[in-house]
């Protein structure tokens, strides 16, 4: 079982989310980096209303609409807009730069290198285009293309901090740690407001070993930007490494309340599971896949904590969808050999240190779970044989009932195992002792 890895964030643009108060629309808000994005809404909505200027004007208020309605999670508007700003200036490098970084976000990325390489055809000196250029060969995992787009960006324009910041990003993905700090440091100097150069920053410093200067960048990141879900996320990985799990719980739990995705809610499974609370684990892995069926980490660690369980079936088939799903997953083809292995062994056993049924024809998942997990057979013939002596020792009233009370809890088991809070050996322990503690009828 493994947490999910840090979450970079690069963006072509990046944005105060300082808050301000209601304010007259003041047009200059349409392209300030300080302003909110309702402000700059409103702002570039009155300049459009107004039809004043030059068509590459009016243009350039449509495109930075766009890039503000997108940071809302408007797509859709978002790019009516930006093709809006290309029909009144189908020669706006600005809008092919926008329209790109909308196709970016949205995963499109050949799309984007399209309308990148446009903008970029059309002014050459357009610093924000090779930024957002290279934010896509980021996406492509192709480094060294994007870190020369980067450098050029930087040559251009060498005050837009994003840029150092997205050029950190890619030497953290090619293990390049310090060079990351270096240039994120750089974003930091230039920018002191800048969240994301924080977060990444902590990313990076956490490869180095130093999760305290990780979790103090985090913690700046969240104080500049509390709305972020990636910036909790990544703090809660911190806390998981130092083993502070409940403080881990907290984080995720907060990022899920921001935007529930799947990676938060299987990185709390993990933490979850790192406290050995299965249950609830699993619970968070169930609507990790909920949300996202294809996202093969849920099905590799719920995997781990149906093996902890016990439940080896369980396991071997979220471990053999988990590498349906991504046929390269080493990790998950480890477990899987490993599960398989443990349920072998298992069948090799001694009938006689079996359970008190028969395994061949265990059809429900308590009983199942209880064949897979030798010190669970142990418990289930401890209570057999208590339950069995029991009897032996009681008169007819008495026997009576215990057969019904152990028909309840085998029912009881049967019918709430694999829901959080049910332990069940626990439980089988908690039965174990009832039964030994019968006296005989007098």
């Amino acid at each position: 079982m493994r947490p999910i890895t840090f979450a970079l964030i690069i963006a072509a643009l990046s944005f105060s989310v300082a808050r301000a108060s209601a304010q007259a629309v003041d047009p200059a808000s349409c392209t300030a980096g300080n302003a909110t994005s309702d402000q700059r809404i409103a702002a570039c909505s009155a300049a459009i209303a107004a039809n004043r200027g030059t068509a590459q004007e009016i243009s350039s208020a449509y495109a930075e609409r766009a890039l503000a309605l997108e940071d809302k999670g408007h797509r859709d508007r978002a790019m009516s807009d930006v093709n809006e700003a290309l029909r009144v200036d189908p020669n706006s490098a600005t809008a092919f730069r926008v329209r790109g970084e909308l196709y970016r976000r949205a995963g499109k990325l050949d799309l984007a290198l399209a309308d990148f390489n446009q903008a970029i055809r059309i002014d050459p000196t357009l610093a924000r285009a090779f930024d957002g250029r290279g934010n896509t060969f980021n996406n492509k995992r192709e480094y060294d293309r994007a870190i020369e787009d980067y450098n050029e960006a930087v040559r251009l324009n060498p005050d837009y901090a994003q840029t150092y910041s997205n050029r950190g990003a890619a030497y953290y993905f090619k293990g390049q740690y310090e060079r990351a700090i270096a240039d994120h440091d750089e974003a930091i100097r230039r920018d002191p407001n800048n969240a994301r150069a924080f977060s990444n920053r902590g990313a990076a410093l956490k490869k180095l070993g130093q999760t305290d200067r990780a979790i103090a960048d985090e913690n700046e990141a969240i104080h500049l930007a509390p709305d972020v879900p990636e910036y909790f996320d990544n703090r809660g990985l911190s806390h998981n490494h130092n083993g502070d799990y409940d403080l881990a719980i907290a984080d995720f739990s907060a990022a899920i309340r921001i935007r529930p995705e799947a990676k938060f809610l299987t990185n709390r499974g993990d933490a979850y599971q790192f406290k050995k609370q299965y249950d609830h684990a699993i619970a968070d892995y169930n609507e990790a896949l909920k949300l996202d069926p294809k996202f093969g980490l849920a099905y590799n660690n719920r995997g781990a904590a149906h093996e902890a369980k016990g439940d080896l079936e369980r396991a071997i088939a979220d471990l053999e969808q988990a590498i349906r799903l991504n046929p390269n997953n080493e990790l998950a083809v480890t477990n899987l050999a490993r599960a398989k292995s443990k349920r072998d062994r298992l069948a090799l056993v001694n009938p006689r240190q079996g359970p008190s049924f028969d395994c061949a024809k265990a059809s429900l998942a308590a009983e199942k779970a209880i064949c897979s997990d030798e010190e669970l057979a142990r418990f289930d013939r401890d209570i057999d044989a208590a339950y069995q002596a029991a009897l032996g020792r009681l008169d007819k009233k008495k026997a009576d009932a215990l057969r019904r009370e152990q028909k309840t809890f085998l029912a009881t088991r049967d019918r709430l195992f694999g829901r959080p809070g049910y332990q069940l050996k626990a439980e089988m322990e908690k039965r174990l002792v009832q039964l030994r503690a019968i006296p005989p009828a007098r």
